[in-house]
C-alpha cells in the first residue's frame, strides 16, 4: 500500500471538442475504433468515451451498434415494404370504387393520393372493361368486338 506521500496524482486531460467527439464515436460506432484504442489516440478515458457514446449516438446505433450504411440498408428495404403496402390500398380503393361506383378517395385523401388512385381505376377499366355495382364485369366479348357480317 502506498503512503500519504506516495499517491498517486489524477491525471488531467484537455479538453475535446465537440467535432472531436463526434468523430470519436462514429468511429467507435463503425468499428473503425475499439473504445480501449480511442482513449489512448485522443488521450481521453474510456468512462468518458462511454459517456459520449451514450449522448452522441442515436438510440438505433446504441441498441444495435449497426453501421451507417446498414442503417441506411434497412431504411430503404422499410420504404420498399411501405411502398408496397401503398400500392396494394391503392388497388384495393380503385376496385372498390369501381365496384361502388363511389369516389372515397377524393373525399378522404391528400390530392397526391387520390389522383394516383384515379389513374389506377382508369387502368383497370382500361384492361378489364367496366363493372357494375354488384361487381360483375362488363367486359366486351371477342363477338362484339367482330364486325357484323349479318347487318351488310
Amino acid at each position: 500500500m502506498k503512503s500519504k506521500k506516495e499517491q498517486r496524482r489524477k491525471k488531467s486531460y484537455q479538453k475535446v471538442t465537440l467535432e472531436t467527439k463526434l468523430l470519436v464515436v462514429d468511429q467507435i460506432v463503425n468499428g473503425q475504433l475499439s473504445r480501449k484504442v480511442a482513449s489512448k489516440k485522443y488521450d481521453v478515458p474510456r468512462t468518458t468515451i462511454s459517456y459520449w457514446l451514450r449522448i452522441y449516438s442515436t438510440l438505433a446505433q446504441q441498441k444495435i451498434g449497426m453501421s451507417k450504411n446498414q442503417e441506411i440498408k434497412k431504411l430503404k428495404e422499410k420504404i420498399e415494404e411501405l411502398e408496397f403496402v401503398k400500392d396494394f390500398q391503392q388497388d384495393i380503393i380503385a376496385d372498390m370504387e369501381i365496384i361502388t361506383g363511389v369516389d372515397m378517395a377524393k373525399k378522404s385523401l391528400p390530392k397526391t393520393l387520390a389522383k394516383e388512385i384515379e389513374r389506377k381505376k382508369k387502368d383497370r377499366i382500361k384492361e378489364n372493361g367496366s363493372m357494375d355495382v354488384l361487381g360483375s364485369l362488363n367486359k366486351p366479348s371477342t363477338n362484339d368486338l367482330k364486325p357484323n357480317k349479318n347487318n351488310k
